[in-house]
């Protein structure tokens, strides 16, 4: 194969021999063959298109512009003519509507668990190798499922980790229901939605001005919270939200018809009959058969209470992407005070002081009520309107007292002196030298014996925050986030004695010279905040590409899976090439072990590694670092070394950052360099917004390198103290578990590259660690079943070698149904006839 001499021409259209000449026929006409011939290198087939990249000389715009034209005319035609070519098939009793013109294998495979765990009303954990369509097949089992069960109907509770996936699943549903209502009628018609933030679902152009999702959060507020519309009808002037008036004057007649509603489509339907989506998503969310939010909504407590309290418990939730889960879990009910919290807290103390002063002058009686009614208990939160509801509790369901609040809290002064004791003794432990651990029971203690305040006190101060604010009506929410932090710690650290700790470092260990205290309620056990999900809920289904090894979810989650699967993927060519590449052309080992990883010679190592592969492979690739700080370093080295001046004479560099405006501009410049033929490279870091949510599929990504094992920093100690909790409580050792999390970061960084069974691509584990079968042995079985043992133990030149070849396989024809050996895609008559002889088993392993 040869070098890309010119531009790279990407041209659609289905896989025909009609599309072929047509190509050909337009090359022949541009270019007469005794002028310049052109090579087919490669191209590759989905389930919609097929790509196909021709090396030449440059390519002129109109010449380019004439060719994709006629293919993609071609492409329409096609299409058209396949739309009505979708499947249909049994499982069983459940008739399963898959809303395309094949299956692979594995879906049927996954499918078939799915309904398993659904018929024992259990809960599963089945790992599905990225791009083999996992999203749909979901999807499709499930409301089938609740389809052929119309006596007991089922919800599906759908979580995602991004609003991207999020609209991406609600794109798949579309297509599903489209499809099931053609086939059944209007009886298959179904309600679903996704439900965001107020900053992605409202309407308001007033409050959506605001900077970010608090602001917005409280923008709303002051236009809709019962005593601002109160005055908004005595007095024309004082502003109010006309889209909130006009839903709530709707009443009943406030309903979503039957369909699918992305959230631009809840907007766009909000803006028609002048009503405000947000809130009308939130009524509609406990009649909707499938429901589509982050993983926040279910898993944090403070959330949870409030939109998810009337999810019925006959649903099925799905964790998608789900191998961080325990993190999610974690960071749910993890809390930081730090000196900018304290004295943020201080102000709104004062603040609200004031407030209750001003009250007192002018509106006494409402006080006194307030007490009256914390005499005989809380206030249920029912009974509160939707606009006024704030977070809910930051405690787990069970464990919040049903009690009246205590007597020295329950006179609003008598609160704040409570608040500013608290925050003064935070203050006070903050001002430390050095390193304090303390679990919880010895904490609460203290606080007891220096600011008075007793484990019951602590426990309600959440609570009476919350009643306090709505006493004093106060709007501007995101103003009071510091003081609410503070009563979030005390409700936690009252509540709970063990899974805990509370650690006070003065400073980053990275950065000692700077000082930064923190005093950090961090939580050990994932199993707290999901296991209310567990109890609660028919069926709970987590699921990922990278949940191996998916024996230890079930102990770090504390539960009991009644399927526990990890699937194959079933291939018709090697589009995968792993690689363990353990040192440079110099035969000097790679690694970034601490002791390592500022070596010259591995810095230039892993800087010629790049710079030969950028020579050779086409398109873009994406480099994944363990830190920012690694990365910033070894790219500041490769400039003054000139490495990255040679690597961009062949590809531009783009940069992945801290900031999220810079990174969403690199990512769009990076896939137009790769769009114009170019290509280009990006550094990313692992456990990164890129390496969790974005994809390089296509020619976005023909090579991913994970310079290093992305090992947590082992130093800190929140980890520390997690790892002492795993060991003692589940018998889980400290390097298993590093390991673990380490690989299933490295595994969700290289699965960024393949994203459907067309594509193809290089992964290459800069390390020598990764040589090592302890290491190797945890990533995903689809990732290890394409790593041959010739593989493992590379140079920079043996790497190069293998990816000549690989690229040169890849741009051969294939037949993309594996008709020549095991079906890798299935049509309907391949599914009746694996029904009938009962061969499943045999087609897939």
């Amino acid at each position: 194969m040869g070098t890309n001499v010119g531009n790279v021409v990407i041209a659609k259209a289905t896989d025909s021999t009609l599309w072929k000449s047509l190509l050909w026929r337009i090359i022949e006409e541009l270019y007469p063959s005794n002028k310049i011939s052109f090579h087919v290198v490669e191209y590759f087939m989905d389930s919609k298109v097929m790509t196909i990249a021709i090396y030449g000389k440059r390519l002129t715009q109109k010449s380019q512009f004439i060719m994709r034209i006629v293919v993609d005319t071609y492409a329409l035609a096609e299409r058209h003519k396949r739309r009505n070519k979708k499947m249909k098939f049994k499982i069983e009793e459940v008739t399963v509507y898959f809303p395309y013109d094949n299956i692979y294998p594995e879906q049927y495979a996954y499918m078939i668990e799915l309904k398993r765990t659904l018929d024992a009303k259990g809960h599963c954990l089945l790992e599905m190798p990225t791009g083999t369509g996992k999203t749909i097949a979901l999807l499709s089992l499930i409301t089938s499922y609740t389809l052929s069960k119309p006596q007991s109907p089922i919800k599906l509770i759908y979580c995602t980790r991004t609003v991207h996936e999020m609209e991406k699943t609600l794109a798949e549903l579309r297509l599903l229901h489209d499809y099931m209502v053609k086939c059944i009628g209007p009886s298959a018609k179904m309600l679903a939605l996704g439900l965001s933030s107020r900053k992605n679902l409202c309407v308001n152009n007033k409050v959506l001005a605001a900077e970010n999702r608090d602001s917005v959060d409280a923008g709303c507020r002051k236009l809709t919270a019962s005593w601002v519309r109160a005055l908004a009808a005595e007095n024309p002037d004082v502003p109010s939200c006309e889209f909130f008036e006009q839903y709530e004057r709707a009443g009943s007649a406030a309903v979503l018809p039957p369909g699918v509603y992305t959230l631009q489509d809840l907007r766009t339907f909000g803006k028609e009959k002048g009503w405000c989506p947000y809130f009308l998503a939130r009524h509609m969310v406990q009649f909707a058969n499938v429901v589509v939010y982050s993983y926040q909504y279910l898993l944090d407590p403070k959330v949870a209470a409030i939109i998810s309290k009337e999810m019925q418990k006959e649903s099925v939730v799905v964790f998608d992407e789900a191998h961080n889960i325990d993190n999610v879990c974690i960071e749910a009910l993890s809390v930081s005070v730090r000196r900018q919290t304290v004295d943020g807290a201080r102000r709104n103390i004062n603040r609200m002081r004031q407030e209750i002063d001003k009250f007192k002058a002018t509106d006494a009686g409402r006080l006194r009520a307030e007490y009256n009614r914390l005499v005989e208990g809380l206030a249920l939160r029912g009974d509160l309107p939707a606009a006024d509801g704030w977070l809910a509790n930051p405690a787990l369901p069970d464990d919040i007292l049903k009690e009246a609040v205590p007597g020295n809290i329950r006179k609003a002064e008598h609160f704040i002196q409570v608040l500013r004791r608290l925050v003064q003794y935070l203050e006070g432990r903050l001002e430390t030298e050095n390193v304090e651990k303390e679990n919880p029971v010895s904490f609460v203690f203290s606080i007891l014996n220096h600011a008075g305040i007793d484990q019951k006190t602590l426990k309600f101060c959440y609570d009476r925050l919350h009643s306090l604010m709505m006493t004093l009506e106060i709007t501007d929410t995101d103003e009071f986030l510091h003081v609410q932090t503070i009563c979030d710690f005390a409700t936690l650290v009252g509540t709970y004695a063990r899974g805990f700790s509370i650690i006070i470092e003065p400073f980053d260990e990275r950065m000692p010279h700077i000082p930064d205290p923190v005093l950090q309620l961090c939580c050990h056990d994932a199993s707290l905040a999901i296991k209310p999900v567990f109890e609660r809920f028919q069926s709970v289904v987590i699921t990922s590409g990278t949940l191996s090894p998916i024996d230890l979810y079930p102990r770090l989650l504390n539960f009991n899976p009644v399927v526990s699967r990890s699937f194959t993927m079933s291939l018709t060519r090697d589009c995968i090439c792993p690689m363990v590449l353990t040192r440079g052309s110099d035969q000097l080992p790679v690694s970034t072990k601490f002791d390592m990883r500022s070596d010259l010679g591995v810095v230039r190592n892993y800087g010629r590694l790049l710079l030969e592969m950028a020579s050779v492979v086409p398109d873009g690739i994406v480099c994944f670092f363990v830190s920012y700080s690694y990365m910033d370093g070894i790219v500041n080295s490769w400039n003054e070394n000139g490495i990255l001046k040679e690597i961009m004479q062949h590809k531009l560099v783009f940069i992945e950052t801290q900031d999220v405006v810079e990174t969403t501009l690199a990512l769009d410049n990076y896939r137009k360099a790769c769009d114009c033929g170019r290509g280009a490279i990006f550094f990313s870091v692992a456990r990164g917004k890129v390496a969790e949510g974005i994809d390089f599929d296509r020619h976005y990504g023909r090579l991913v390198i994970m310079f290093g094992v992305p090992f947590q920093y082992t130093l800190s100690k929140i980890l520390l103290a997690r790892l002492e909790y795993l060991r003692e409580t589940f018998q889980i050792k400290e390097g298993d578990f590093l390991t673990f999390d380490a690989l299933r970061q490295a595994a969700q960084c290289v699965g960024r590259v393949i994203r459907s069974k067309a594509d193809y691509g290089m992964m290459i584990f800069a390390d020598k660690r990764y040589s090592r079968h302890d290491k190797r042995s945890k990533l995903p079985g689809w990732i290890l079943s394409h790593l041959r043992d010739a593989h493992l133990n590379l140079s920079t030149d043996m790497a190069l070698h293998i990816a000549r070849e690989f690229l040169r396989k890849m741009a051969q024809p294939y037949d993309k149904t594996g008709g020549t050996g095991k079906k890798t895609l299935l049509s309907q008559e391949d599914l009746d006839k694996i029904v009938l002889e009962g061969s499943m088993n045999d087609m897939l392993y």
